[in-house]
C-alpha cells in the first residue's frame, strides 16, 4: 500500500509548525519547522537549528501542520 501525499497547508498556516516533503535531485527531502512566509511561489521554513529552508511550490509534494515540539523537562 502506497502512502497518499497531500498538501494540507495554506498561507493561513504562516506561524504554525509544519512538516514538508519536496522533490530534490535523486529523490525527496523533508523539512520540519515554523512556516515563516509563503509568497512569490516560495515557502520559507525556519528549522529548530535556526536554518531557513526555502521550498519552491512546484517541488512541494506533501505538507501538513504538526503539533508544537514537546518541551524538554
Amino acid at each position: 500500500m502506497a502512502a497518499r501525499l497531500e498538501i494540507a497547508i495554506t498561507t493561513s498556516d504562516i506561524g504554525a509548525r509544519v512538516t514538508t516533503r519536496r522533490r530534490v535531485p535523486g529523490g525527496f527531502s523533508d523539512a520540519v519547522g515554523v512556516l515563516e512566509s509563503w509568497d512569490g511561489g516560495t515557502l520559507r521554513i525556519r528549522k529548530r537549528d535556526g536554518s531557513l529552508v526555502e521550498i519552491s511550490e512546484e517541488h512541494l509534494v506533501a505538507a501538513k501542520v504538526v503539533p508544537p515540539r514537546p518541551e524538554r523537562k
